[in-house]
């Protein structure tokens, strides 16, 4: 049985390993020319063929996303990038511009119509097959009961979002950012304007007095209905988030591969509750299973700064000496002596500890660890692994 591919967000080469690390078969990128996130840490061409080496050493795949439009001035450089990144040995690219589709086309690399051509039908499935594509982004305004038709109607493959932001238009269509900021979306550079806040007015009274107002929609999340998505026979599931951090990814991707690998082991899906914790450690946002579900009507974010997480990340584990029970770990938030520490792993269950010793380099003694980046010692009573993750529990 062909397995279905868990597609995870990568901002920089540090998350893409840890991305891989944690259990996605494929991970998707953007170089620093023709990427809608602007103002991700953005992959050279360098880093591109750091990130496929180990990918394929992983037996995963890597993505690049050229989600700009591309005006008269980007032509020669396009075609100079595609073969760049063919050189590269990156494995596809996901475009909306059939410019650069042409390009793509002309290369070993397959090519993926990106969501933003927002293809909501066989037919335009169809169009996109004919003209060459090897796998078409589904747009997230589709419920599973489509998505499944689709896939019945064609024979290539077919990528849906699964988990991460919505946008308030249809996905890379909208021109609010634009309008209110001169930062134009579909160059790269999203100001976000649906997620500020705003005040309502019927007329000249405003009427929102207690309450900010944002046209933001909930991030998605589709846990609750993973079964029904991996019964559709999609060929890969997409997590958005290439801004967010090191931690999100990992917990998230963790999550989804343990349902899925559920999933294949026993044909169901019965530990929804538990993964949905394990999220929460790491979403700051409210979420809902967005347009995959029409019965779940509330999906508006009215409060933007209501949830926090459970529990926040404060290190990764470089070394363990097994011996003096002593974890090497790059300090990424304040940490002190009596917390209760959680170790995240790619492949163990999660264990807790109490933390009793902090060293700095030189081996002596701190009360805290509270400045990022630093390398420290802490006890851990059992062994750990490089790429481990330790979390603060918050009992707020």
């Amino acid at each position: 049985m062909k397995k279905i591919e868990l597609l995870a967000p990568a901002g920089d080469l540090e998350k893409l390993k840890i991305a891989i690390l944690y259990g996605a078969d494929a991970v998707f990128i953007g170089g620093q020319r023709f990427s809608l996130r602007a103002r991700a840490s953005n992959f050279t061409i360098d880093d591109i063929k750091e990130a496929t080496a180990f990918a394929h050493a992983h037996n995963a795949h890597v993505h690049v996303t050229c989600n700009i439009l591309p005006h008269l001035i980007d032509l020669n450089e396009v075609k100079e990038y595609i073969q760049e990144l063919e050189k590269a040995n990156v494995d596809a690219i996901i475009t909306s511009s059939p410019l650069i589709m042409k390009e793509v086309l002309k290369t070993k690399m397959a090519l993926h119509v990106s969501t933003q051509e927002s293809t909501l039908n066989s037919n335009m499935v169809d169009f996109w097959a004919n003209f060459g594509a090897e796998r078409i982004v589904l747009g997230r305004e589709l419920d599973i009961e489509s998505i499944k038709e689709i896939k019945k109607n064609t024979d290539r493959e077919i990528e849906v979002f699964i988990h991460g932001g919505m946008c308030v238009s249809y996905s890379g269509r909208c021109m609010l950012s634009n309008n209110m900021t001169n930062r134009d979306a579909n160059r790269g550079g999203c100001a976000h304007s649906c997620r500020w806040n705003y005040d309502l007015y019927n007329g000249c009274d405003k009427i929102n007095d207690d309450l900010k107002f944002a046209i933001s929609s909930k991030d998605l999340c589709s846990i609750p209905l993973l079964k029904q998505i991996l019964d559709t026979n999609v060929d890969s599931l997409k997590i958005e988030g290439r801004m967010k951090s090191l931690h999100y990814i990992a917990t998230v991707v963790k999550a989804y591969r343990n349902a899925i690998d559920e999933y294949y082991q026993t044909g169901d899906i019965k530990n929804y509750e538990k993964y949905l914790e394990q999220i929460k450690k790491c979403e700051n946002r409210e979420t809902s299973t967005g347009f995959l579900d029409e019965m779940n009507s509330n999906k508006q974010l009215y409060d933007l700064f209501k949830e926090e997480p459970t529990q926040e990340f404060i290190g990764i584990v470089l070394d363990y000496d097994k011996e003096k029970g002593l974890a090497k770990v790059d300090v990424r938030n304040y940490f002190a002596n009596g917390s209760i520490v959680e170790v995240f792993s790619p492949k163990n269950e999660d264990r807790y500890f109490k933390l009793e010793k902090i060293y700095n380099e030189e081996f002596e003694s701190l009360d805290c660890a509270n400045h990022p980046r630093d390398i420290v010692y802490v006890n851990v009573p059992f062994e750990v692994y490089p790429n481990d993750m330790l979390r603060l529990k918050n009992d707020n």
